[in-house]
């Protein structure tokens, strides 16, 4: 299959995605029988009402006829007309967008009607096959002289517009969403990696497996001149541990399992009232090519997934979730890369990490510490930011083939031993989410209501858990701002066991203002590391638990209602499984 076709594809792709939004918006409009009118606005557009179903119908009829226009019936002076109709649906589809988006305000998102997330999602969808006409990465257009406008942006607005459709709106529509999205992206992936001289499309490949080689040259976001020769030299991420907690109680251990094996050593527990217990099984992962052919300890493999690094991923900014001033923001695969995870790894490619350098020249990673000689001209160190639990393996398909569901996931395990109440209802398919970060990321001390294989695939982490029989000792929160956050801790294991500083309250000037008391004595409520008494310290660290440090290709058993702590040790990137 030549890249040629595959633009073609592309650009039949887009035509058709158009035409069946015009379609369906018409059906909407022409629809009389007020009961079809009630039953098709609550499974699709018809919800958002005429105005804005009238409205996105226009722009779709627009992009369609700029793609299905005869090059023969166009000429010179009739490019202007088409270039005004081109930026006037870009504006428009941009108002549709946003109207939409502010809806997902006025409710929470489990209960957003559909038709907002579909009408978002299609908005940008229009808008990915407008910018695409703009781009190298289709089969000349018609209109290219007039439209055409090559930018190194233009491939950082095309992944964009649609990377937010997926995590913002979970590209909603049963006719286009998530599956018209992930072909889109795809086919745009094969031709940006050949126009890339990454891959040779037309070389016949023995194998049958069309994602990008491991040797590669990119042309990444910040213009990577050659990445070729960070990835065949191997370019690992860093596997230096800042701090390597002592392991006191060990977690058992044994070679993988098999399914089994494992699901006898669910069902005979050494003690009934507890059930399983935790289990570390060495090996188990030794079938993942993300361990072996495609190597995520390897930046340059991960940024091949990722457009060069173009890919946008939620983060969460700050030490832990329950910190003071913790925080969430969409930034690019490539500056999480550069700015928070290793830039060092990246050495060879120094165009695209663009390290900081300090006034002697040397690069600046993560474990520089500021000098207090320059510490009014040294900025104050960066936080820490983790990708974690995200559906990373719904948004990126690609990295979602390097991995395999353990079959322990399918054996059937006990409910929870001490509270019905957690158990959820029977999942069809293991929950999976992404953990990637530097070393420092925490977890705080919580439990979760399925039962969990944590698998290590980059770097070492640090696990400690106790029982569900302890969780009186283990002072429970309640809901905070309307949350509830019964399964986390207020205990924080990290600043008990004297690793690190409690974290510093944020207060407000204007305490001494109505209000600004209350809110701090709130504060100081829920800090109660900072202010628990030696007595209480004590009979916390009385209480048992068992821990381990995880290696790459091990993966712990993690059993339902089980209090777990978990800290990245190293560079780490690890996937949950959560099951029942």
């Amino acid at each position: 299959m030549t890249t040629k076709s595959q633009k073609a594809q592309l650009f039949k792709h887009c035509i058709e995605a158009a035409s069946a939004v015009h379609v369906e918006c018409a059906e909407i409009l022409s629809t009389k029988d007020r009961h079809a009118q009630a039953t098709i606005a609550r499974t699709s557009l018809a919800g958002c009402g005429p105005a804005l179903v009238g409205l996105l119908s226009r722009q779709a009829n627009i992009v369609q006829s700029i793609y299905q226009n005869n090059p023969q019936t166009v000429s010179n002076a009739e490019i202007p007309s088409w270039q005004q109709k081109y930026d006037l649906a870009l504006k428009r589809l941009e108002d549709i967008a946003s109207i939409a988006y502010s809806k997902f305000y006025a409710y929470l998102f489990k209960d957003l009607p559909v038709c907002w997330r579909q009408l978002y999602t299609d908005a940008r969808i229009l808008k990915f096959c407008l910018v695409l006409l703009k781009s190298p990465y289709i089969a000349q257009h018609e209109l290219d002289g007039g439209l055409s406008n090559d930018t190194p942006d233009c491939l950082d607005e095309l992944i964009k517009t649609l990377d937010l459709t997926l995590i913002l709106a979970g590209a909603a529509g049963e006719q286009r969403g998530r599956r018209w999205i992930d072909k889109a992206l795809e086919l745009l992936h094969i031709i940006w990696l050949a126009d890339s001289n990454c891959q040779n499309i037309d070389g016949g490949s023995e194998a049958d497996d069309d994602r990008p080689a491991k040797r590669a040259k990119f042309v990444g976001i910040n213009s990577i001149p050659n990445m070729h020769d960070v990835h065949t030299a191997g370019a690992t991420f860093s596997t230096e541990e800042p701090f390597t907690p002592r392991v006191i109680h060990p977690i058992r251990k044994s070679e993988a399992l098999s399914i089994e094996e494992f699901q006898t050593y669910v069902d005979r527990p050494h003690d009934s009232r507890l059930g399983p217990e935790p289990l570390i099984l060495h090996n188990a992962l030794s079938e993942w090519p993300a361990l072996s052919t495609h190597p995520w300890n390897q930046p340059s493999y991960l940024l091949s997934q990722t457009f060069g690094g173009r890919r946008l991923v939620p983060v969460e900014i700050g030490r832990s979730y329950v910190d003071e001033g913790w925080g969430q923001k969409l930034i690019t695969f490539g500056e999480f890369l550069r700015e928070y995870i290793d830039p060092t790894s990246l050495a060879g490619a120094e165009t695209f990490t663009n390290p900081v350098r300090n006034s002697d020249g040397d690069k600046k990673g993560y474990e520089n510490k500021p000098s207090l000689e320059n510490s009014q001209d040294t900025p104050p160190p960066k936080p820490t930011a983790y990708l974690a639990q995200h559906q990373l393996f719904t948004q990126l398909p690609s990295l979602r083939n390097d991995i395999l569901i353990p079959d322990y996931c399918y054996t059937s395990p006990p409910t929870h031993p001490t509270d019905a109440c957690i158990d959820q209802p029977e999942l069809d398919e293991p929950l999976l989410n992404a953990w990637f970060g530097p070393p420092g990321t925490i977890s705080p001390l919580h439990n979760d209501p399925y039962h969990n294989i944590l698998t290590q695939i980059v770097g070492r982490k640090y696990v400690r858990l106790y029982s569900p029989l302890e969780t009186p000792q283990l002072a429970a929160r309640g809901k905070e701002n309307g949350v509830e956050m019964g399964n986390t801790s207020m205990l924080d294991i990290g600043v008990l066991e004297g690793w690190d500083e409690a974290p510093a309250l944020s207060h407000r000037e204007d305490d001494d203002e109505e209000g600004g008391a209350e809110e701090r004595e709130d504060n100081e409520e829920g800090s109660e590391n900072a202010t628990m008494s030696e007595e209480a310290i004590g009979a916390f660290k009385a209480v048992p638990f068992v821990d381990c440090i995880l290696e790459p290709g091990d993966a712990l058993y993690i059993p339902i209602g089980w209090w777990h702590y978990v800290r990245g040790l190293s560079v780490s990137f690890s996937v949950s499984f959560w099951w029942n």
